[in-house]
């Protein structure tokens, strides 16, 4: 079983595009989007119409249940009051240019998806299980917290924009990284694939080329903050 799985889209249809061709060419038998498809960038329809159309499955994000609600804040966690500024900005414009169905469908993503393949059991969460905006970022002490309660065999997140994957005894946590603002210090997307053959798991982790100047343009020609565009051209946060 071949799941390939992106997370963290926010709003750039051009780098999802891409992402979604590259994944056609290695044979995945299944796709999960592990949410926060909108925000930052300026095509929030666009995305949400794309994992509808292609029947995605995807968990809630953090920014899907504050456009979906309509809240005040993201739930990001941004000490720097020139961030928090500008993540306002960004929420209130999403808000304002997300449809009513689209909203109506963000509302209704489920908070978490458990599955099980051959003998392999998958808990797909955004942020952690504990928390949808927690962040499990790689050898942290709340992702040793998390694994030293978990029951299945796999943890998939998302949220920290950076992919990766580490044992924790018998347990597996996998980040699938960003499909549209990644912070791994290149603006290519990243996205994760993850192979199950009975006993054996195997992660790999795919960066893609895509014309990120075409996002960063819109994200200026719409009126959203100039550092936005910056984190697209350079993938640095």
């Amino acid at each position: 079983m071949r799941i390939a799985v992106i997370a963290d889209i926010h709003s750039n249809i051009y780098a999802l595009n891409e992402v979604l061709l590259d994944i056609d060419n290695r044979n995945a038998d299944l796709t999960v989007c592990m949410g926060d498809l909108v925000g930052y960038s300026p095509f929030p329809n666009e995305v949400i119409d794309t994992i509808r159309e292609n029947r995605i499955l995807t968990i809630k994000g953090n920014y899907d249940e504050a456009v979906g609600e309509e809240l005040m804040i993201c739930g990001c966690d941004y000490p720097d009051p020139k961030d928090a500024e500008n993540a306002g900005i960004s929420l209130n414009w999403t808000i304002d240019e997300t449809r009513d169905d689209n909203k109506e469908f963000l509302k209704n993503l489920p908070t978490e998806v458990r599955m099980s393949f051959e003998k392999k059991s998958l808990r797909f969460v955004h942020g952690s299980p504990r928390m949808i905006n927690e962040y499990l970022k790689e050898g942290s002490k709340e992702a040793e917290e998390v694994m030293a309660d978990f029951e299945e065999d796999i943890l998939i997140c998302g949220h920290t924009h950076k992919p990766y994957y580490k044992m924790y005894g018998g347990k597996m946590l996998v980040n699938a990284g960003s499909a549209g603002k990644p912070k791994t210090g290149t603006p290519k997307p990243n996205y994760v694939i993850i192979d199950i053959k009975g006993e054996n798991v195997s992660v790999e982790i795919h960066e893609v080329e895509y014309e990120f100047e075409k996002t960063a343009d819109a994200i200026e020609a719409a009126g959203l903050p100039q550092e936005f565009a910056a984190v697209i051209r350079t993938g640095k946060a």
